[in-house]
């Protein structure tokens, strides 16, 4: 059984659509709205770094005993009302950071963001379950047909929190004359493991004035997290706090049955949210004043909460093909030219604003967290000893097939 991608995709797009963000955080009195930059610093720890930037290194390393390393990753973004015939960016990083001298920011090309992807339209049930709890409460899953979802036909409320968070903007291509980011195409080095953002940060563009800031704040440390069975067939949630959390938000994806193709007939999806909330921004960068908001809610888990049960109803909906993601968000620092007045009433016209947002994140197969202890050596320590030849591997199955098969247990 494998997970058909292009359901995954339709999840996403379709989560990532429906925004509780706000597009606008400035109301201004300005002509040109002011230059916005925004930096997002992510912490990626478990099966999530492997995906994210580990890959064949993680992998072998996984074979050897050891689990995937935290990857560190960087987002910069750059718009601006201004136009120029060839634009760039350059941000100047601290040395601290190990990136050299300046990572160039360039327009997205065309392919980055123009045309529609093909992909084969899903079939098959989606159950939604939510909320923390031994046992799902009356009403849950929520049967949604596959089909109509990828066409569009979402149920109310399934990307919604219920709350609007007016102090977030986002940087878009559409809302910005100019628009320059990194990584791309021709940059996509990756962030050392030591890397550090402390210190001084420039950025100059040749259609835009300078920015620069100091920052203070350095990428979270990794998010450490395992799974339990819990009697009845849940199974619970665990991980090791991280100070400076603002709040943290778990889900999980699995898949049983197979139809044409290999695709699964039935997908779940579960959310730690206490209604009925999924994806989109919930996946994204949320201030911590919008994590606030959301606590109060009920969609997001206080800084303080170190462990979520899973409902029996949902592994059991899952079968063996599950993955597990848990997010810290973190803290947030913003600046501005010139700053904003303390006096609220008064007139406020930045020439620019920048934002600098943190936070962490770790994927887990169920089950699976102690892999790294069982591989790694045990056929060179068994050479010799005399011991009897190993049984034969079983079939490697679903999502968790994926991860015992790097660990040599299956085939």
């Amino acid at each position: 059984m494998r997970l058909t991608v292009s359901a995954f995709v339709t999840l996403a797009g379709l989560g990532c659509a429906a925004t509780l963000v706000s597009t606008t955080a400035l109301s201004q009195s300005s002509a040109n709205p002011p230059v916005r930059y925004a930096m997002d610093a992510a912490t990626m720890s478990g099966m999530g770094a492997m995906a994210s930037g580990g890959g064949f290194g993680a992998m072998m390393g996984m074979m050897r005993g050891r689990p995937p390393e935290a990857v560190r990753t960087l987002l910069l973004q750059h718009g601006a009302s201004t136009t120029a015939p060839k634009p760039q960016a350059d941000h100047f990083m601290p040395q601290g950071a190990g990136l050299g001298t300046s990572l160039r920011l360039l327009p997205p090309a065309k392919a980055e963001y123009e045309g529609t992807p093909s992909f084969e339209r899903p079939s098959g049930r989606l159950l939604l379950y939510w909320g923390c709890g031994a046992r799902a409460p009356k009403g849950q899953p929520v049967v949604i047909d596959f089909a109509k979802l990828a066409a569009g036909e979402m149920p109310p409320g399934l990307f919604t929190s219920g709350v609007n968070l007016p102090e977030d903007w986002t940087m878009t291509i559409s809302g910005s004359k100019t628009y320059t980011s990194w990584p791309h195409g021709k940059d996509n080095k990756s962030v050392p493991a030591n890397g550090s953002l402390l210190g001084a940060h420039r950025i100059a563009a040749n259609y835009s004035k300078e920015i620069n800031f100091t920052l203070g704040e350095d990428f979270m440390p990794p998010l450490q997290a395992r799974t339990s069975d819990v009697a009845g067939g849940a199974s619970n949630l665990a991980w090791t706090g991280l100070d400076k959390a603002t709040g943290y938000y778990a889900w999980a994806m699995g898949a049983k049955g197979m139809g044409r193709g290999g695709t699964p007939t039935e997908m779940v999806w579960w959310a730690s949210s206490k209604q009925q909330a999924f994806g989109g921004p919930l996946w994204d960068w949320i201030s911590p004043a919008g994590v606030r908001k959301l606590i109060a809610a009920g969609t997001v888990m206080p800084p303080e909460q170190r462990d979520c049960t899973i409902p029996a109803e949902v592994m059991q909906a899952s079968g063996e093909a599950m993955m597990v993601n848990l997010q810290a968000y973190g803290p947030q620092v913003d600046f501005a030219y010139p700053a904003r007045p303390a006096d609220a009433r008064k007139p406020w016209n930045p020439e620019w604003i920048a934002r600098v947002r943190f936070r962490s994140s770790t994927m887990l197969l169920p089950g699976m967290e102690g892999m790294a202890g069982s591989m790694g050596g045990t056929d060179t320590a068994a050479e010799g000893s005399g011991e009897p030849p190993k049984p034969a591997k079983k079939k490697c199955k679903g999502l968790k097939g994926i991860a015992e098969r790097a660990a040599g247990l299956c085939e």
